[in-house]
């Protein structure tokens, strides 16, 4: 359960740590916040889906629509309080945040394949 956070995490520290220095300390901020909330709402569902994949699989589409209204509201808000509450620099965060969300979206996909194959290695909290 936990090699998917792993794999999200390293990519995402590893990718901004990359960026970050060729950039401005304004830019690399920004990106580190846009790339924050991504891995928040990556992990988080990961979390969800697994666990509830692992107690009770018939109930896994239902929890993951749920999950997805949760994100739309989060993200709405995440994004609100980052351009507008810390006023950070708009362009770099929502270009890193973007990119970030459809990496952690991609991650997700390929560990949900292999879960839902039967190909998971999680194992029992």
């Amino acid at each position: 359960m936990l090699t998917p956070i792993w794999w999200m995490a390293g990519t995402s520290v590893a990718s901004w740590l990359a960026l970050a220095a060729f950039a401005e300390a304004d830019m690399a901020r920004a990106m580190w916040f846009g790339m924050v909330g991504p891995l928040m709402v990556a992990v988080g569902s990961w979390l969800l889906t697994a666990r509830t994949h692992r107690r009770n699989p018939e109930a896994v589409t239902s929890v993951m629509m749920a999950a997805f209204a949760a994100k739309l509201v989060f993200v709405g808000v995440y994004l609100a309080v980052m351009i507008w509450g810390l006023s950070i620099t708009p362009v770099p965060f929502v270009a890193s945040f973007a990119g970030y969300l459809v990496m952690m979206y991609v991650i997700e996909a390929l560990y949900l394949r292999r879960l839902f194959a039967g190909g998971s290695r999680t194992r029992p909290e």
